[in-house]
This record gives structure tokens, C-alpha cells and sequence, in this order.
């Protein structure tokens, strides 16, 4: 069974970097304290590393 991931935006994307809104966007994360649930890929992993200042992660 593959491992998921539950990716958490914790803080503002206000005053981001245009690419990183991008890829929190991509993750589906658009508001403060919403949350998606993802495949573990490196492609995913990839893009948590780029935001992880932003989001928290939990492996489930």
C-alpha cells in the first residue's frame, strides 16, 4: 500500500513568490489551514520541499 501524505497550509501566501503560490495551488491548498491528502511521489515530495517553509506535512 503506498504511503500518503496530509499536507497542511499554515501560513500566508500573501507576499509569496508568484511560483510559490503556484505550487501551493497545485497542491490544493488555498486558504490558512486547509488541507489535501497526496500520493507519496518524489514528483509531491518535490514540491512540499519548494513551500515547506509554508505548509506542514503528516504521513499517514
Amino acid at each position: 500500500m503506498a504511503k500518503t501524505l496530509k499536507v497542511t497550509l499554515v501560513k500566508s501566501l500573501i507576499g509569496r513568490k508568484q511560483d510559490q503560490i503556484a505550487t501551493a495551488a497545485a497542491l490544493g491548498l488555498t486558504k490558512i489551514r486547509s488541507t489535501k491528502e497526496h500520493n507519496d511521489t518524489p514528483t509531491v515530495r518535490g514540491m512540499i520541499n519548494k513551500v515547506q517553509h509554508l505548509v506542514k506535512v503528516e504521513e499517514i
